[in-house]
């Protein structure tokens, strides 16, 4: 039995107005990492009024690194599992928790996405073309869904993430307010999502890497770089990767 298991079978011996208690004693905030296998299992024992109700602890109300950061992940992680179910109305919701000031918040929206990817990721590939003509914090939501490897193990969808990485890539060159927050999110979400794509369809990820590994632009060779750093892409080509870096 996993660790989620093991949540998902306490959550359920308790009374629903405990659970509030329970999950604040035991997010690990504030701290370094929040218990994101107790956020899973609240994600699948939990419903849309639970979910609504975590969501609402907003920044305002739930700083970074604060206990209640931790109900409002939870709930985000949740409304993906009801995405996945069928409710795609909430795609909506989900878009605008992508923009939240707290990274652990935008990182629940990603992890929300992949449960959609899972159920159908071809409907998610076109969700997040959608996302990826929007907002820095928006473009960073879909490239962090998208680039998980449970969901690349087709090629044709590995593919699409690459094209969709390109694009948003591309908008990185033209992009004004560099120092931004926002554009640095996107700018260090990049930095790592690219090798996870290449990885999983390395011929064409390659040829895509070093298009962008030529071009002049400081951000743009600097989310390559990054990207050469990873372990996965010297497992994958590791001559290919020092003659680039």
């Amino acid at each position: 039995m996993t660790k989620q298991d093991e949540y998902r079978h306490q959550l359920r011996a308790l009374a629903r107005e405990e659970w509030d208690a329970t999950l604040l004693r035991e997010s690990g905030l504030p701290g370094p990492r929040g218990n994101i296998e107790l956020a899973q299992a609240v994600a699948d024992e939990g419903d849309l009024a639970l979910f609504e109700r975590y969501i609402a602890y907003t920044a305002e109300k739930a700083p970074t690194n604060s206990p209640y950061e931790f109900l409002a992940f939870c709930g985000v992680v949740g409304l993906g599992r009801l995405v996945a179910e069928g409710n795609r109305e909430l795609l909506s919701t989900l878009r605008r928790q992508a923009t939240d000031s707290r990274w652990r918040v935008r990182e629940a929206v990603a992890m929300a996405l992949q449960r959609f990817g899972d159920a159908a990721m071809e409907q998610l590939l076109v969700e997040m073309r959608a996302w990826s003509e929007g907002s820095p914090l928006e473009q960073r939501a879909a490239a962090a869904a998208l680039c998980e490897p449970r969901l690349l193990g087709r090629a044709e969808h590995a593919r699409e993430v690459l094209q969709l990485l390109d694009h948003i890539t591309a908008t990185v060159v033209w992009a004004s307010n560099r120092r931004s927050e926002d554009f640095q999110a996107l700018r260090k979400g990049l930095g790592y999502c690219w090798s996870v794509a290449v990885v999983a369809l390395p011929e064409e990820g390659k040829a895509l890497m070093e298009k962008w590994l030529r071009h002049p632009d400081k951000d743009v060779r600097w989310i390559m770089r990054e990207n050469l750093k990873k372990n996965r892409l010297a497992r994958m080509d590791a001559a290919w990767v020092k003659r680039w870096a």
